[in-house]
């Protein structure tokens, strides 16, 4: 039998991130992050990650610089930013946008050991504590 587990995530509990994202839900494989009202400012520095990203904008505008072109994100559009790409992003107005990267299995159980720490309930479920105020359960 496959994995079964299920990660529910308060996206109004959980932990941000170093660069001021939201970590969401969390698998083996893929991670799911939410930029909330990222205000404007300037370019960010480029970067270049060992994982492929995919995005979504709910509002605002950005503007994403890969590969020597200028890609202006708003509200509807999704994008794609493919492993070892060199990229930026520029927010132009209050940001808010869900990215999802597919991340390679070492990174995850890094992250994984970082935020978490397993115990059991009374019931045999698996709970991942990230921080006092924020809690997600994962079943089996």
């Amino acid at each position: 039998m496959g994995d079964t587990s299920v990660m529910k995530v308060q996206s109004s509990h959980s932990p941000r991130g170093a660069m001021g994202q939201k970590h969401l839900a969390l698998g083996i494989h893929v991670a799911m992050r939410l930029w909330d009202k990222e205000q404007p400012g300037d370019e960010k520095p480029s970067k270049a990650r060992d994982y492929e990203t995919v995005g979504y904008v709910i509002e605002g505008r950005a503007e994403l610089h890969l590969a020597g072109q200028m890609i202006l994100l708003e509200p509807g559009d999704s994008w794609v930013v493919p492993k070892g790409a060199m990229h930026t992003y520029k927010v132009l107005e209050p940001f808010t946008a869900v990215k999802r990267p597919r991340l390679p299995p070492w990174s995850t159980v890094a992250m994984n050991k970082e935020r978490a720490s397993p115990r059991c309930d009374r019931q045999g479920r698996r709970n991942a504590c990230w921080s006092k105020m924020s809690c997600l359960a994962m079943f089996r």
